[in-house]
């Protein structure tokens, strides 16, 4: 079996922790070295050469975290899992920045432990007991991207994960607490997901799990809720990348209101290309959601996603318009990427009272006042029609493909982005890929 041929060097003070995991992983085939304390790892690192260590963060004669360091200082390549039962995203940003593959939770679940450990022994999709462990994990019954029924196209693009992890920190807009994200690569046909620290309970991004459109795009799978997912799902998206975990504490941050950090990131990281496809929606007739006055979004035939926003307000807003035609990356980052949230000066007191906008910055939003905007200069002059198509491209990328056709919207909102989205996935996606998904439910922790 090749997982016989891995070594998994495991270091925790905690005596039934360390011979739990050592008992699980050699059950899957794993050979497994184990020690108590950090003194004798630097010496086992260099004479095992292991294929993943498993490091607690917390031990009593050396930090996990200096460890790290000399262990990726001696040892560059060492693809290092930290483990901690005192854990906060704060915590695991600072590791991956360290050079950590990943970063788990105690108390460890089976799943989550096996499926971390074959991500970074690259053994996802190995024949085998823990065969594709990851994507099992993960998936949990949800379509990959390689799923073709009900799909239209003429064989579908490549699809994409990062190079690397790479991490970011900011505030939740809506929360206001200080959180971060880690992006870590996964397999083809694994999709996109959101999840905490142990990434044991995940919600992939559909669709299907779409919570709440208020003021922002949030999911939710059992007890795992991510908010404000738009940004950063229309910068994957655009970036064509299909397979990603995602770890976060409750909100994705808001950076500076745009989605400017995102392609940074992502262009950190780098972009690979694997072997699956991942189909097309090709729209073939006219879809249509209609709201109070002036709301409307419809979206017809096209030869490519092409999205029209026009926005009109008040002074000094006006009228807006932006035709966006994406072609790219490029054209993403360039166009409409750097577009930032904006609200009005008016409505802030009652975001507050509905206890959200906790996290509202003058520099992470366009605050507009009653003759002009109040906080900052405007990065287009309409800037605030493209930050609706941002919004729209995010919400788009739920529905799990890419999408051929025309947008074309007028004063609407995430609500009526998701509901005509869900008509068009009534109309491509079959029923049967979609049924079951809501209410599965997640993997028990692992207890000593």
């Amino acid at each position: 079996m090749e997982s016989a041929q891995r070594t998994v060097l495991v270091v925790d003070d905690e005596d039934v922790i360390r011979e739990t995991v050592r008992e699980i992983l050699t059950d899957e085939g794993y050979r497994v070295v184990a020690a108590a304390n950090g003194s004798e790892v630097l010496g086992l690192v260099a004479k095992e050469r292991p294929d993943v260590i498993l490091l607690d963060i917390w031990m009593p004669e050396m930090d996990g975290i200096v460890l790290l360091r000399q262990i990726k200082q001696e040892h560059p390549d060492a693809r290092i899992v930290m483990i901690s039962g005192h854990g906060s995203i704060h915590t695991a940003v600072t590791a991956t920045q360290l050079g950590a593959f990943d970063f788990i939770e105690k108390p460890l679940s089976l799943d989550g432990l096996l499926a971390t450990v074959e991500r970074a022994c690259g053994d996802a999709g190995r024949e085998g007991p823990a065969a594709d462990a990851v994507t099992r994990a993960l998936r949990a019954g949800v379509p990959g991207p390689s799923s073709r029924g009900g799909f239209q196209g003429n064989g579908g693009v490549s699809q994409k994960t990062l190079r690397k992890s790479v991490v970011a920190c900011g505030l939740g807009l809506h929360s206001g607490v200080s959180t971060g994200v880690i992006l870590h690569p996964l397999p083809e046909n694994s999709g996109i997901h959101f999840g905490g620290i142990s990434a044991d309970a995940t919600v992939p991004a559909h669709l299907d799990y779409v919570r709440s459109t208020d003021f922002a795009t949030s999911l939710q799978r059992g007890g795992v809720v991510v908010g404000t997912v738009e940004h950063l799902l229309a910068t994957l998206h655009s970036y064509g990348i299909t397979n990603l975990l995602i770890k976060m504490y409750g909100e994705i941050p808001i950076m500076d209101g745009s989605a400017m950090e995102f392609c940074r990131l992502i262009e950190e990281a780098g972009v690979v290309e694997q072997s699956g496809r991942c189909p097309e929606i090709v729209i073939d007739r006219t879809f249509r959601v209609t709201g109070d006055g002036r709301e409307e979004i419809v979206i017809e035939p096209a030869d490519r996603f092409i999205v029209r926003y026009r926005l009109q307000y008040p002074h000094p807003v006006g009228t807006q318009e932006y035709t966006y035609v994406h072609d790219g990356a490029d054209s993403f980052r360039d166009q409409v990427a750097p577009a930032r949230t904006f609200g009005f000066l008016r409505d802030f007191e009652k975001l507050e009272r509905m206890g959200l906008i906790k996290g509202g910055r003058l520099g992470n939003c366009i605050l507009i006042g009653e003759e002009e905007v109040i906080n900052t200069a405007l990065r287009f002059d309409d800037e605030f029609a493209r930050h609706k198509i941002l919004d729209i491209v995010g919400d788009f990328s739920l529905i799990g493909r890419p999408v051929r056709g025309r947008v074309t919207a007028n004063m609407t909102g995430h609500a009526d982005n998701i509901a005509l989205l869900r008509k068009v996935a009534e109309a491509y996606c079959p029923s049967d890929d979609r049924a079951g998904r809501a209410g599965r439910t997640q993997p028990d922790p692992l207890s000593p």
